[in-house]
């Protein structure tokens, strides 16, 4: 990308300012934002919001060792679950994260995916009886792995939009462009 992806801006905010701020909206009872590369530059954008920033040293072994960090930091608090996002997924909305709760609430799922292109994913809820399995995913793995390994045990929420993650200077600029 030529620069950390977490600092692009779409809408006048970098995409880790943008995602942290729609995780607040949800007024959840605690926001943790997990940095890896460039942590510093991480924390300065994210200065003035409401969040907990975790800083995942191992970052360069994988989405699960980010995962991981930010399970650990939960750890004392006494959740019922967790919602698991990506700032490069620009379209998500506290909407959006709210709907997986409340999905959990009426299923009594374990675990709500969120829906795209044949692909069940992140966002996504993960009751607490799932945080062992989390905290257990290898550096490489995602929580999608936790999702694929309980299929009776997931509940879905339609987030078309959620395809579209911002990976390479195409899709950046694709998102740029945009109305």
């Amino acid at each position: 990308m030529g620069a950390p992806k977490q600092l692009l801006r779409y809408r006048g905010q970098s995409l880790l300012r943008r995602a942290a701020g729609t995780a607040v909206k949800t007024k959840s009872e605690r926001v943790v934002v997990v940095v890896g590369r460039d942590a510093q530059q991480m924390r300065d954008e994210l200065a003035g919001l409401p969040v907990s920033v975790v800083e995942n040293a191992d970052w360069h072994t994988g989405m699960g060792s980010s995962i991981r960090s930010g399970m650990a930091a939960l750890e004392k608090d006494d959740l019922d679950g967790v919602v698991l996002m990506l700032c490069d997924q620009p379209f998500v909305t506290a909407r959006t994260l709210k709907k997986l709760v409340t999905t959990h609430l009426k299923t009594g799922k374990p675990i709500v995916a969120s829906v795209y292109e044949n692909t069940k994913g992140v966002p996504a809820f993960f009751s607490r009886e799932l945080f062992e399995e989390l905290k257990s995913l290898t550096a490489d793995e995602g929580a999608r792995r936790v999702i694929v390994a309980h299929p009776q045990s997931v509940a879905t929420v339609a987030f078309a939009q959620g395809a579209f993650d911002v990976d390479t200077p195409h899709e950046y600029e694709l998102l740029r462009t945009r109305i």
